[in-house]
């Protein structure tokens, strides 16, 4: 692993983590009233794309965080037309 790889993976881990508080919040009370249900459908639909393209090229950083980003963004999103 070099450097680079270093950065992505600390930019993953960074960018992914800001998601697990909205999440577990959500999960937790399921009000979703503060949640723009547009702005989450484009959201997770764009963080799979990025799935796609980091599995594609090959890049793990942007693969794997993607993959768990996306995980917590459609849960979110599955609240939110769930308990609107």
């Amino acid at each position: 692993m070099n450097y680079i790889d270093i950065i992505g993976f600390a930019a993953a881990f960074s960018t992914t983590v800001s998601f697990l508080p909205q999440a577990v919040k959500t999960i937790r009370t399921k009000d979703t009233s503060g949640i723009s249900l547009s702005m989450y459908v484009v959201f997770t639909i764009g963080t799979f794309l990025w799935l796609m393209y980091g599995l594609l090229t090959p890049s793990a950083p942007v693969a794997a965080a993607n993959a768990i980003t996306f995980l917590f963004a459609a849960t979110i999103l599955g609240y939110k037309l769930r308990y609107k």
